[in-house]
């Protein structure tokens, strides 16, 4: 038998609208769900369409759940290796950054982890935070110190390469090459459609007083290389923290009193606020129109009018 679902939960005057146009991308008078609670600290949520089913981490309580809108919430991996972000490959497969093994793997379909990348320069990653896959394939993701840092969110440990980058794993595998290694602590990252520019989340401010809690915009050239990059969103409550895209390219990140989303330009529309820290989210649902946010100790979910990117 299922675990019998947690009484949805409505959050009225959510929708905080700092510009009109906000008003076409969400109802003003929508509410937030809160679908499920008694998390440490949920993040890396991400949509499996062919089963309507959402995975995310409950990093502290070193698990992986699943949410299914019938069937409930359950465990779908413990222990999970302290797994962070998820996202999946080409072919539908689960994705992870794990703190607890320093690397990220790739679930295969009979369910064996497969380590697709754990060093660079033969030393040990730090502790891998989130995840993208680009359109060729190649895997893209953040390696900050927050898991070898932080003993409920990993394995105390040390920085054996001496940084915190952003790296790109070549499809099919390869030697990891570095994105960017001007970061303080990379986090949250996101493609845009064209997939010529990636946003990237840099939260330093947690471990540098004065340090960064910005998105940055990373331009690529044809071989995926940062021609330049750019500060393009100060966070105005907490620290920013994961990133989607709608198919309109608006950006919506999570942040310390909830979501915020932006214009292309960078300009702040709108929050969707809730009683707890946000840390990430992405899109899901038949349509593609639910946001699923995970925050803290529960998970939330809003319906909006727009579709996200992927």
């Amino acid at each position: 038998m299922p675990p019998a679902p947690l009484p949805l939960a409505h959050l009225a005057d959510t929708i905080d609208a700092c510009d009109r146009r906000f008003a076409e991308l969400v109802r003003l008078d929508a509410t937030v769900q809160r679908l499920h609670g008694g998390c440490e600290w949920a993040e890396g949520p991400v949509w499996f369409a062919e089963t309507a089913t959402l995975l995310w981490s409950d990093i502290p309580n070193n698990r992986i759940l699943q949410w299914h809108e019938a069937d409930g919430v359950k465990v779908f991996r413990a222990p999970s290796d302290f797994a962070n972000g998820h996202t999946r490959d080409r072919s539908g497969r689960l994705v992870s950054c794990e703190h607890g093994t320093r690397s990220v793997t790739r679930t295969e379909p009979d369910g064996r982890r497969t380590v697709l990348a754990d060093r660079f320069g033969g030393h040990r990653l730090n502790s891998p935070n989130d995840v993208v896959v680009s359109a060729d394939g190649s895997i893209w993701f953040t390696d900050p110190s927050y898991g070898i840092d932080n003993p409920r969110e990993g394995l105390p440990g040390q920085r054996e390469y001496g940084g915190c980058h952003v790296f790109r794993l070549p499809a099919g595998g390869g030697q990891l090459q570095v994105v960017a290694d001007d970061f303080v602590q990379p986090n949250g990252l996101a493609f845009s459609a064209d997939e010529r520019t990636l946003y990237v989340v840099d939260t330093g401010g947690t471990h540098v007083p004065g340090g960064p809690r910005h998105i940055r915009v990373l331009r690529l050239d044809d071989q995926g290389q940062v021609q330049h990059s750019r500060v393009f969103a100060q966070i105005d409550g907490g620290f920013p923290d994961g990133l989607a895209l709608d198919a309109f390219g608006h950006v919506w990140a999570s942040a310390g009193n909830g979501v915020q989303c932006f214009a292309a330009d960078g300009s702040l529309l709108g929050r969707l606020k809730l009683p707890e820290p946000a840390a990430n989210l992405c899109f899901g649902g038949a349509d593609r129109r639910r946001l699923f946010i995970t925050a803290s100790r529960s998970l939330y979910a809003v319906d909006l009018l727009v579709r996200g990117l992927n």
